[in-house]
């Protein structure tokens, strides 16, 4: 998963260079960094034994995100609703927030 989404987000902003700086995506012993100047920079930290990614941005703050055997959700999403569109997923989160900084679809990693 983290391998994915560092590919994804690599590729779209190869494809799209930004005026702000260079994305810079680093993967390494199960921690992704993603620094998006001049946002900050995402963390998220794979915690294996326990199923679950620690996540830290600069927009939405730390969560947890446990997987289900489909995908990984957001352990305290107030959303209470039983369908997973209804879920807060971690690649919908970090979507939204490119979207919502660069105008951009980082729709490749969305199921």
């Amino acid at each position: 998963t983290l391998e994915d989404i560092q590919d994804s987000i690599d590729i779209l902003f190869e494809d799209n260079p930004q005026p702000t700086g260079d994305v810079e995506v680093n993967y390494s012993s199960g921690v992704l960094t993603i620094g998006m100047p001049p946002h900050g920079t995402w963390v998220l930290n794979k915690q294996t034994p326990n199923r679950q990614i620690w996540w830290s941005s600069p927009i939405s703050g730390p969560r947890r995100y446990e997987y289900d055997g489909d995908d990984w959700f957001h352990t305290r999403a107030t959303g209470g609703g039983t369908d997973d569109e209804d879920k807060e997923t971690l690649t919908k989160t970090l979507a939204q927030e490119i979207k919502e900084l660069y105008s951009l679809d980082l729709t490749s990693i969305e199921k």
